[in-house]
Protein backbone atom coordinates (compact mmCIF):
# COMPACT_ATOMS: atom_id res chain seq x y z
CA UNK A 1 0.00 0.00 0.00
CA UNK A 2 1.19 3.50 -0.84
CA UNK A 3 2.20 5.81 1.99
CA UNK A 4 -0.48 8.22 3.25
CA UNK A 5 -0.45 11.38 1.06
CA UNK A 6 -0.65 13.54 4.19
CA UNK A 7 2.65 12.04 5.36
CA UNK A 8 4.22 12.43 1.93
CA UNK A 9 3.12 16.08 1.77
CA UNK A 10 4.42 16.71 5.29
CA UNK A 11 7.80 15.18 4.44
CA UNK A 12 8.03 17.33 1.30
CA UNK A 13 7.05 20.47 3.21
CA UNK A 14 9.63 19.81 5.93
CA UNK A 15 12.35 19.14 3.34
CA UNK A 16 11.65 22.40 1.48
CA UNK A 17 11.46 24.35 4.74
CA UNK A 18 14.77 22.96 5.99
CA UNK A 19 16.46 23.48 2.60
CA UNK A 20 15.62 27.16 2.92
CA UNK A 21 16.95 27.31 6.49
CA UNK A 22 13.56 28.11 8.01
CA UNK A 23 12.29 26.96 11.37
CA UNK A 24 8.66 25.95 11.78
CA UNK A 25 8.19 29.15 13.76
CA UNK A 26 9.57 31.32 10.94
CA UNK A 27 7.48 29.56 8.28
CA UNK A 28 4.48 29.98 10.54
CA UNK A 29 5.07 33.73 10.71
CA UNK A 30 5.71 34.00 6.96
CA UNK A 31 2.61 32.01 5.98
CA UNK A 32 0.16 33.07 8.69
CA UNK A 33 -0.40 29.43 9.68
CA UNK A 34 -0.15 28.45 13.35
CA UNK A 35 3.10 26.69 14.26
CA UNK A 36 1.31 23.85 16.06
CA UNK A 37 -0.87 23.24 13.00
CA UNK A 38 2.21 23.36 10.77
CA UNK A 39 3.90 20.75 12.96
CA UNK A 40 0.87 18.49 12.58
CA UNK A 41 0.97 18.91 8.81
CA UNK A 42 4.67 18.00 8.69
CA UNK A 43 3.99 14.87 10.76
CA UNK A 44 1.16 13.87 8.42
CA UNK A 45 -1.47 14.23 11.14
CA UNK A 46 -3.41 17.10 9.58
CA UNK A 47 -5.35 17.25 6.33
CA UNK A 48 -4.31 20.65 4.99
CA UNK A 49 -6.66 22.85 2.97
CA UNK A 50 -5.81 24.08 -0.52
CA UNK A 51 -5.72 27.70 0.63
CA UNK A 52 -3.07 26.82 3.22
CA UNK A 53 -1.06 24.88 0.63
CA UNK A 54 -1.03 28.05 -1.49
CA UNK A 55 0.05 30.15 1.51
CA UNK A 56 2.91 27.77 2.27
CA UNK A 57 4.05 27.71 -1.36
CA UNK A 58 4.12 31.52 -1.39
CA UNK A 59 6.05 31.67 1.89
CA UNK A 60 8.58 29.13 0.61
CA UNK A 61 8.93 30.88 -2.75
CA UNK A 62 7.87 27.83 -4.76
CA UNK A 63 4.89 27.06 -6.94
CA UNK A 64 2.22 24.70 -5.65
CA UNK A 65 3.30 21.98 -8.10
CA UNK A 66 6.78 21.92 -6.56
CA UNK A 67 5.32 21.58 -3.09
CA UNK A 68 3.13 18.72 -4.31
CA UNK A 69 5.96 16.81 -6.05
CA UNK A 70 6.72 13.71 -3.98
CA UNK A 71 9.75 11.50 -4.50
Amino acid sequence: MQEDPRKRFGDRLAALRKARGLSQERLSLESGIARSYLGGVERGKRNIALLNICRLADALGVNVAELMTFD
